[in-house]
């Protein structure tokens, strides 16, 4: 149970490809392991407390089974007009939540949880990402959706395809946080567990 943090084993606790497109980036060996969680945000909770409460449960679902290794749990809650909103899951959704958003600005909590199992101590961040939308034309928010389909994406724009073309401005610590994992901030949190991304 006290073995260096560098030797055991990476695992990221989601089903999300882009959040694993994301951790590939800096070029660790990992695992990955889909959470069995519910997701519904509680009555009462505040956008913050929602993603980094089930940041920290997918972290420590998957610890359960794998009591040795470093989990990073990662879940993003996107306000708009003082409320949440979800994946638009379909082109109709998609297109009266683009509708509503443009001119507008959303916020978007990216949080992380690095749960070191071995150690029970779990490192937390919420990273806020603040977009401003352009006022597009229904027509060419039409053809954005029947292009890229986002409808598995909370605001449903990917800002890092062709629905970068929707925003007016960015306004984060870190570029990565809106696509769903902040990696600087990840890369600080497995330092400071003993698990340094460029020193392997």
């Amino acid at each position: 149970m006290n073995a260096p943090a560098a030797n055991r084993p990476l695992i990221l606790a989601s089903s999300s490809p882009y959040r694993r497109a994301l951790l590939e980036r800096l070029r660790l060996h990992f695992e990955v392991v889909v959470p069995a969680i519910d997701e519904t945000p509680r009555d009462g909770e505040a956008p913050a407390e929602t993603a980094l409460r089930l940041a920290v449960e997918k972290a420590r679902a998957v610890a359960a089974d794998h009591p040795l290794a470093l989990i990073v749990g990662s879940d993003q809650v996107a306000t708009f007009d003082g409320r949440q909103i979800g994946k638009p899951g379909n082109h109709a959704g998609a297109l009266a939540q683009l509708q509503s958003m443009r001119g507008r600005e959303v916020e978007f909590h990216s949080a992380l949880c690095v749960f070191d199992a071995a150690r029970d101590h779990a490192q937390v961040k919420d990273v806020i990402t603040r977009v401003r939308f352009r006022d597009v034309p229904d027509a060419e928010l039409e053809a954005y959706l029947h292009i890229e389909q986002p409808y598995d994406v909370a605001g449903s724009a990917k800002s890092e395809g062709l629905g970068i073309a929707l925003l007016e401005s960015i306004d984060s610590d870190d570029p990565t946080a809106l696509v769903g994992l902040p990696l600087i901030e990840l890369v600080s949190m497995l330092n400071n567990a003993g698990f340094p991304v460029l020193k392997r």
